[in-house]
Parts: structure tokens; sequence; C-alpha cells
């Protein structure tokens, strides 16, 4: 039985409803959950987690046995075997239908991560033995996700954990993912080429009225915390130190600078000395995002999804801000960008980043395409 253990850092609801709702959709804390109950249990322990703090732990058990006719009994035998050895308040059910089952182990204390996990991977791993067949348990992928739990070794910009959000990625490659590329390819390269003179007057005006590169490259966070290379044209005037602006992202997400400001008021820096005179229409024009095309052709972001943000900036976020770069690619424009862009607060602009990721359709992607224009020509909260 393989082993690969995974850690990521991440609720609204108290255990005692969490449990109740379970409940309430199995009919018995002891059944064995469909896929859908599953992960929408998961959900709601992973919501309660991100409010409490408190951890739990996702094991799943997956094998392509699971889904042969041949070996029916087996999915009885493991199920009763994991039955056994987990608390009446853990939970058991299809993390994937007919291919992995998944178990959640509920408020597991403060004991160091890797105690837990060793100690959870021996009483079940003990307990399939007894179960099932040495061939049996030898087709068993075992891994365990916990959450939340901290940076884990790469480092607090690490990529996200995809495997505890099964409601928010199970559908991110599907048919609606697919046509969505391509429909991201082929808007990118029309839109460059309707746009081709304008790149070129644009890049001309960068290069003549300050000194430094036309198109301005930064290292910025995507899908699942993936980093990629951001283009866009400079609107800053070259080597500017960025210090004043890693502390005003860092008091905004701390929630300081909405304390300070009256609703109605702009959530980033005005008047910013760094931005250059032709940079402020670039900005307030939106003129200087054209370059991603690039990105979006290349598959680095989509026409329509959540901002990227820089890696000082992801690495400032609470565990629910991540879930807007969840199973979606960042885009060009999104619900922030059409409903108010600087003159929402970070947690709003999140808020609408999740609702996005939660209902994203083409026909979504659509009416936020068409209503672009109009923010971009408005310039409401551009700066």
């Amino acid at each position: 039985m393989s082993n690969v253990i995974a850690t990521t850092t991440t609720a609204e609801l108290t255990a005692e409803r969490l449990l109740h709702l379970r409940d309430r959709n199995t009919g018995s804390c002891g059944e064995f959950l469909t896929q859908e109950n599953f992960v929408r249990i998961l959900g709601l322990e992973r919501k309660r987690s991100e409010r409490s703090g408190r951890r739990f732990v996702l094991m799943i058990l997956q094998s392509s046995l699971f889904g042969v006719a041949t070996t029916a009994g087996l999915v009885g035998r493991t199920r009763a075997a994991i039955q056994g050895a987990i608390r009446e308040t853990d939970v058991q059910g299809w993390y994937l239908e007919r291919d992995a089952i998944g178990i959640v182990f509920t408020e597991i204390g403060s004991a160091e991560t890797t105690v837990v996990v060793d100690a959870l991977q021996k009483k079940i791993t003990e307990a399939l033995l007894a179960s099932l067949t040495a061939n049996e348990t030898d087709r068993i992928r075992l891994s365990v996700h916990v959450f939340p739990d901290g940076p884990n070794d790469e480092g607090p910009g690490a990529p996200i954990d995809r495997a505890l959000y099964p409601d928010l990625t199970n559908n991110s490659n599907g048919v609606v993912g697919i046509a969505k590329r391509l429909v991201d390819i082929t808007g990118s390269l029309l839109a460059m080429a309707v746009f081709s003179p304008a790149l070129a007057a644009i890049a001309l005006s960068v290069k003549m009225t300050s000194k430094g590169p036309v198109v301005f490259r930064q290292v910025r966070v995507g899908q699942d915390g993936r980093r990629f290379t951001f283009l866009k044209f400079r609107s800053m005037y070259d080597a500017n130190n960025h210090e004043k602006h890693q502390e005003y992202v860092r008091r905004l997400i701390a929630g300081s600078l909405e304390m300070e400001l009256h609703a109605g008021t702009v959530f980033k820096i005005t008047d910013d000395p760094r931005i250059t005179s032709l940079g402020k229409f670039l900005r307030k024009t939106s003129l200087d995002e054209l370059p991603q095309l690039v990105n979006v052709f290349r598959g680095d972001m989509s026409l329509v999804g959540p901002r990227p943000p820089v890696p000082y900036e992801y690495e400032c976020y609470k565990v629910w801000h991540r879930g807007r770069l969840l199973g979606v690619k960042p885009g060009l424009t999104g619900l922030w960008q059409v409903g108010g862009r600087s003159r929402v607060g970070f947690n709003e602009m999140v808020r609408l980043d999740l609702k996005y990721a939660r209902t994203k359709s083409l026909w979504l992607d659509l009416k936020i395409l068409l209503r672009t224009p109009l923010a971009v020509i408005s310039g409401d909260g551009a700066y």
C-alpha cells in the first residue's frame, strides 16, 4: 500500500450543526455516504475548520478494484473494516464514485501532525490487512491530507492541495473546462489581431516617455497556487521600491484598512508616485492589461477569472481567501472588475471570486465579457 502525505492550511458552521446536517442527509452517523453527500460534508467540515482553526484529516483510499464487478465484495469488506476503525463522529463515503473511498477524521486535536497521520495510517492499514487479502491491500493507494496545518515544506506560497476541495475542483477539467479553453485560445488570438495597432502604439509610447522595458514581467500566483510570469505594459518608473505596496497589501488583507476606510472609499493606493503620467492613463483605461492576452493564449490565464495576486499578497491570505484560485485560472476580467473594482473591499472581492468559482459557466463568462467594455469606459474604481 503506497502512502502520500499532503498538508495544507485553511468555518462558518459549528461542529454540532455539521453533525446535524450530516445526519439529516444520511440518516445515521455510520452510514456510507454517496459522493455528493460526502463532498458536501467535506466542504462543511472545511468551512468549520477555516473559522475555528481546528484541524481535520482527509484520508483517501483509491483502487481500480472498487469499480470491478468481480470484486464487488471488496467494497463491502473495505467499508466494514473502516467502520470498525473510526470514531462515531468520523465520516466515510465515496470521495470519487467507484474509484476512491474517503474518510474525514474530525477534531484531531493539537498533537503533532506527523504523530496523528502515522497513528491514523497505522489504524486503517491494520484494519484493512485484517479484512482484505494481501493482493487487495497492495492495490489500494492511501493518501492523507491535513487541513488546516500551516505552510508545508514548500513554503507559504506552495500550491494548494486540490484533494481537499473536490467541490470546487472536480469539474475544472470537464466539458466546460475544455470549451472554456477553446474560447480563451480563439478569443485571445482575435483580440491580439484586432488590438495590434493599439499594442504597437502603446509600446512605442511607453518606450518614448520613460526609461525601462516596454513590458513589465512579474511573478504572479495562478490556479491552485501555481506561479507564472505575468505580463502587462509598464506603467511605473523602472526599478522602484515595492515596500509601500507590500505594507498596504498586508494591512488591507488583515482588515485594518477596511476598518479605517468608510464604505465607498478606494481600497487601492491612489496618486502613487511610482506611476508615470502615461501609466495613469493606461491604468485608468485598463490598456496596460492587453499583454495578458499572451498569458491567456499560453494557458496561464483565462479571459474570465479572478485577478492573480503577487506572491507576497498570497502569503498574507487567510485560509478561506485561497479558495478564489481553486479550480479556476486567473482572468483578464471577472466579477470584481465589472462590479466596482477598487471600490470593493478585499473580502468582498474574494467572495465575488468564490461565487464565480462555484457557478462558473460559459454563459456567465459571456455576461461578464459583455459587461467589461462598459466597466473599462466608465473607469469606475480604476487607478
